[in-house]
C-alpha cells in the first residue's frame, strides 16, 4: 500500500507539473521585455539582452520585444533584464529563461553527451563570472567610463531628481555585486587581462569548428554571441575591450556567422 501511495504522490506531481509547464507548448504572444537600446542600455545588460534574444531565435521560439525605460522595475527579479512574460508565467535573466524553455521541451543541448554537457557548463559559468562582471567593471567601476558614458545613459529616461538618485543607488549595487565577488579592487590592466584569458580559452575550444560543439548552436554560442558581439559593437572610451576581443579571429567569425544566420544582417 505505502509503495502505491509513493507511485500515485509522484504521479499526480508530475501531473501537476505538466499542467503547469505545459510542456511541448511555447506560450502564444511571448514578450521579451528590455531597457531602450539607443538611449538608455548599457553594455552588460545589452550583452544579456541580445543573449536571450539569440537564444530564442536558435531555438525558433517566437517572441515579440519591447523596450520600457523601467524595464528592470518591471522585472520579477528587480534589476534582472531581460524579461519574459510568457503567458502567465514573468521569467528574467538569461539561465532561469533557458530553464523554462527547456521545461517546455525546447532545448539546445540535448545532443550533447555527459561530458559536453559539463563542458557547456563550466564555460556558460566561465562567460558570467568574467565577461560579464568585465562589462560591469568597465560600466560602473571605471570612474572616466561612468561619468562620460554610464551616467548620462542611465540617468537620461527618469526625470530630476529621480535620475540622480536612481543612478546613485544603481552603482551603488553594482559595486557592491563587484566587492562581493573581488573585483572591485581589481585595476583595468588586470580586468583585461582576465578577459583575455577566458576569450583564449573559448578560441581554443572552439578551434576551427562551426560551433563550440560542432555544427549545431548550443546555448553556449548563444550566450558567447551576446557578450563579444556587443563588446566588439559598442562604443567605449577606448577600444581596448573590444581589441582584446577582436585578436580571436575564430570568436569573431562565429559573430559574423550567428549574426548572418540568425539576424539576416553584417555589422562585423
Amino acid at each position: 500500500m505505502a509503495d502505491f501511495k509513493t507511485s500515485s504522490s509522484i504521479i499526480t506531481k508530475e501531473c501537476l507539473r505538466a499542467q503547469i509547464c505545459g510542456e511541448g507548448e511555447w506560450p502564444k504572444n511571448t514578450v521579451l521585455y528590455q531597457p531602450y537600446e539607443t538611449e538608455q542600455i548599457l553594455l552588460p545588460d545589452n550583452s544579456k539582452c541580445l543573449s536571450v534574444k539569440t537564444f530564442l531565435k536558435m531555438a525558433g521560439l517566437e517572441f515579440i520585444v519591447e523596450a520600457r525605460e523601467n524595464a528592470e522595475y518591471m522585472s520579477p527579479h528587480r534589476g534582472k533584464v531581460p524579461f519574459i512574460k510568457a503567458g502567465q508565467f514573468l521569467v528574467a535573466d538569461f539561465e532561469p529563461i533557458i530553464n523554462f524553455a527547456q521545461s517546455k521541451g525546447y532545448s539546445l543541448s540535448t545532443h550533447l553527451d555527459e561530458a559536453q554537457k559539463w563542458d557547456l557548463r563550466v564555460y556558460m559559468a566561465l562567460v558570467n563570472n568574467v565577461l560579464l562582471n568585465a562589462e560591469i567593471y568597465v560600466a560602473w567601476n571605471h570612474e572616466l567610463t561612468y561619468k562620460e558614458l554610464t551616467k548620462p545613459r542611465y540617468s537620461s529616461v527618469y526625470p530630476f531628481p529621480l535620475n540622480h538618485w536612481a543612478t546613485y543607488y544603481k552603482r551603488r549595487e553594482m559595486l557592491s555585486h563587484l566587492d562581493v565577488l573581488g573585483w572591485k579592487k581589481k585595476s583595468l590592466d588586470e580586468v583585461f587581462k582576465e578577459v583575455e584569458k577566458i576569450c583564449e580559452s573559448l578560441s581554443n575550444f572552439l578551434a576551427d569548428k562551426k560551433y563550440f560543439f560542432g555544427e549545431k548552436p548550443t546555448e553556449l554560442d548563444a550566450l558567447v554571441f551576446g557578450h563579444l558581439f556587443s563588446i566588439i559593437t559598442t562604443p567605449l572610451l577606448n577600444n581596448r575591450f573590444a581589441a582584446t576581443v577582436r585578436a580571436y579571429d575564430n570568436l569573431v567569425q562565429l559573430c559574423v556567422h550567428i549574426e548572418t544566420e540568425f539576424y539576416q544582417s553584417r555589422i562585423l
